[in-house]
């Protein structure tokens, strides 16, 4: 299991940390809901960095990509 924290001070390291998240995931360095877990607090706990109007923000649709933020949607029922 990694450490990491949860606040973010700007769009550019949650999103950063979104994608670290899961990379790890795709590594099998931690399990699909640990994986789950850690993007819902990572949203919830940075949401109006990540969400605005009921989307991504710019920035973090261009540092997270199509792919990540496809999983992220699903998993927080976007």
């Amino acid at each position: 299991m990694i450490i990491i924290n949860t606040f973010c001070k700007n769009q550019k390291e949650v999103s950063a940390l979104i994608n670290d998240v899961i990379e790890q995931y795709w590594e099998k360095a931690i399990s699909e809901l640990d994986m789950i877990d850690m993007i819902k607090n990572i949203v919830a706990n940075n949401e109006s960095l990540v969400i605005k109007n009921l989307s991504f923000t710019t920035t973090v649709k261009q540092v997270c990509g199509k792919r990540r933020l496809e999983i992220v949607a699903r998993i927080i029922n976007l």
